[in-house]
């Protein structure tokens, strides 16, 4: 997708590859919000990297976002993952406009989010490279609701429809409809990220 597109462009190009592909749910782009100028009185925004470096003090979990479409299993590396309801059950994960990932997720219609675990971090690199075959020598299953490539090695994976598609800057975010789930018995510890580094807690 192109990075000089504007927000409702890229929400509606997201519902015209679900549309197309026969999606099982319909999703419906947002109305352009209200734009203005910045008044000569007014802060300019902020410089991108300081904002980079305050936000990373925020830690997160990792996850590996993966779809199926007609050229096979797709995915990449996604830290910003949340839960967003209980009921009904909604996830929600944000990706940038320019990924080359996501509008295959957006064909498919459908997505599986993978919980990486401590000591996975050699995996999430090979999904946050852009290009390639970032499947080769992954195995996977596919989900039990959606047939999205699921990482065994994953303790925990959450299966999804698309619900919705909003606009949010640089980024989309997009909203999935928890179709299953599951977690090991034993999960382990998570992957962490912070300050752009991997990382795990100790006891």
């Amino acid at each position: 997708m192109s990075g000089v597109m504007g927000h409702a462009g890229m929400a509606a190009t997201a519902v015209r590859y679900l549309r197309s592909a026969g999606a099982p749910t319909a999703v419906e782009a947002l109305p352009r919000p209200a734009l203005r100028a910045v008044g000569d009185d007014e802060r300019a925004p902020v410089d991108a990297a300081e904002f980079r470096r305050v936000l990373g003090h925020f830690a997160s979990g990792v996850t590996i976002v993966t779809a199926l479409d007609e050229d096979g299993p797709a995915g990449f590396a996604c830290q910003s993952f949340a839960s967003l309801s209980l009921d009904p059950p909604l996830v929600v994960f944000m990706v940038a406009r320019t990924s080359t990932t996501w509008p295959r997720i957006a064909r498919a219609g459908r997505f599986c989010v993978n919980i990486l675990g401590a000591g996975q971090g050699g995996l999430c690199r090979g999904f946050a490279v852009s290009g390639g075959d970032k499947f080769a020598g992954v195995e996977w299953h596919p989900a039990p609701s959606t047939g999205s490539p699921r990482l065994p090695a994953a303790p925990a994976w959450v299966d999804c429809t698309i619900s919705a598609v909003h606009t949010g800057g640089d980024h989309l975010i997009v909203v999935g409809r928890v179709e299953a789930l599951g977690a090991a018995d034993e999960g382990g510890e998570p992957l962490l990220f912070h300050r752009g580094r991997f990382g795990h807690f100790e006891s």
